[in-house]
């Protein structure tokens, strides 16, 4: 397969980003092979990702990005990402004791649905070790208790580091982040919430739904920040129920939902579809 680069920037909008952009991979002779940009008015930033073969491309891969920082990075004030479709993304699970994400994410690896590499899977208890194990995935356990959260967490990001993770899918895994690792992962954590946020956030939101008696639910994959269940959103859908539901019917529509919906975040950043920018994300087609 061809490979690509991508490139995804947000800057102050001014009259001539794109002509530029374009030019440069054009006079270089690459062929672009997807374009999707975007302006948000009240802010006034441009938006944009670009995807190019590096086939015949004049500028070595490995200069691009500083090519790239020289000729326009600095004059437009961009905020730019480089990635190249060669270049796997490493990702590490987090898993608790439920299982019905982590099955739906393995099988979709292993079916080569994504261009990813998961060299582990770490938990905080061991009820998941041998979903791991049927998938041939290493599996860490970490017990955490209130005294030995922060070391056990140290052990965790050395191990990223030792296994060059890129980013995080936290698949149900119940505990809350620390803000080292959220920092150490800026918008590179991804969670799964078990309702349609910002409402009901918390542990047990399919209950307070029922108490409510609402006619939908819903799930939402967001990246992680400081703030519980508040940062940036990636990917929602809901489905609806009636005031026959028991809550046992709510857990099990919800479960559903968030496979379905955590697969398709992960999936979005894999393709480096995603742009944080401030709260909210920019989800390009």
């Amino acid at each position: 397969m061809m490979t690509t680069a991508k490139l995804l920037l947000h800057c102050p909008d001014k009259p001539g980003i794109l002509a530029e952009v374009t030019d440069f991979i054009t006079v270089n002779k690459g062929n672009i092979i997807y374009l999707d940009q975007y302006v948000d008015h009240v802010e006034n930033i441009f938006f944009m990702r670009i995807e190019w073969e590096l086939k015949d491309f004049l500028v070595p891969q490995e200069k691009i990005e500083d090519y790239f920082r020289t000729l326009y990075g600095q004059k437009y004030e961009m905020d730019f990402r480089l990635y190249f479709s060669d270049v796997k993304p490493r990702m590490a699970i987090f898993v608790s004791k439920l299982s019905h994400c982590l099955f739906d994410m393995l099988a979709r690896y292993t079916a080569g649905e994504w261009n990813v590499e998961i060299p582990l899977i770490i938990s905080n208890h061991p009820d998941l070790q041998h979903v791991a194990e049927r998938f041939g995935i290493p599996f860490y356990l970490f017990p955490i208790t209130k005294e030995t959260k922060e070391e056990q967490e140290r052990k965790e990001m050395e191990l990223l580091a030792k296994h060059k993770i890129t980013f995080i899918v936290l698949a149900r895994y119940m505990q809350v982040i620390s803000e080292q690792m959220i920092n150490a992962y800026p918008n590179k954590i991804i969670n799964i919430h078990h309702s349609f946020l910002p409402a009901f956030v918390g542990a047990k939101p399919y209950h307070a739904a029922f108490q409510r008696g609402v006619k939908i639910i819903g799930a939402t994959s967001h990246y992680v920040t400081t703030e519980l269940d508040a940062g940036p959103i990636i990917e929602q859908d809901v489905v609806r129920i009636t005031h026959k539901d028991a809550i046992e019917d709510l857990v099990n529509k919800g479960k559903d939902l968030e496979k379905i919906v955590l697969s398709r975040a992960v999936q979005k950043h894999i393709e480096r579809k995603v742009l944080a920018y401030k709260n909210k994300t920019v989800i390009f087609s």
